[in-house]
């Protein structure tokens, strides 16, 4: 598949901009493909519903607005209540399951859920819960590679922290890799 649209849903301050900031230019940046990225949030700067669209495309992107999301990255309950319906079937939906209750959760996509927000605890900063999304993301979906995400991410977020965000994604990743792991050992069984 050429072009990939993927929404990351969530609250103000979980990171959900960055997010896909971080997915576009690991894509633009660092793998040598094209890149969109569209974000909506409220007017308040935390608590409020907010959304990051990107688009990933081997080839020029002639429409930036996503039609139907191939993946979608869901932090709040809010966000899985408004966003859901619109994952094309088929579809992969990425959930914290600390944060996220998938209610009536839809046959015709793949859920994979993690618990990013005791992973960033244990890291001792919860702030990093995108980070270990942003790695768990990329051992799943396997749209980018892995060492471009790390670039993407050592490149976007604030010095001083770059060793704690490190940490996070590959802790995100090492889960992702698990389950990925045992799925496959489930179906060949």
């Amino acid at each position: 598949m050429s072009r990939t649209e993927i929404k990351i849903g969530g609250m103000g301050g979980q990171g959900v901009i960055l997010s896909g900031y971080i997915l576009g230019r690991a894509a633009s940046i660092f793998s040598d493909r094209h890149a969109t990225m569209i974000q909506a949030f409220g007017p308040e700067a935390r608590g409020s519903a907010c959304s990051s669209q990107v688009i990933i495309d081997n080839n020029q992107i002639d429409y930036p607005y996503i039609i139907a999301p191939n993946i979608m990255v869901i932090l709040s309950q809010e966000a899985y209540n408004k966003f859901v319906p619109e994952l094309a079937s088929g579809g992969i939906l990425i959930t914290d399951e600390e944060l996220v209750n998938p209610t009536a959760l839809r046959k015709d996509i793949k859920h994979y859920s993690i618990p990013a927000t005791r992973i960033a605890e244990e890291l001792g900063k919860k702030m990093v819960i995108n980070i270990v999304i942003m790695g768990f993301f990329t051992a799943i979906t396997k749209l980018l590679e892995v060492e471009s995400m790390r670039q993407a991410v050592l490149a976007s977020v604030p010095m001083g922290t770059e060793e704690l965000n490190l940490k996070a994604f590959n802790s995100g990743f090492e889960h992702g890799e698990k389950i990925i792991k045992e799925e496959l050992e489930t179906s060949v069984v």
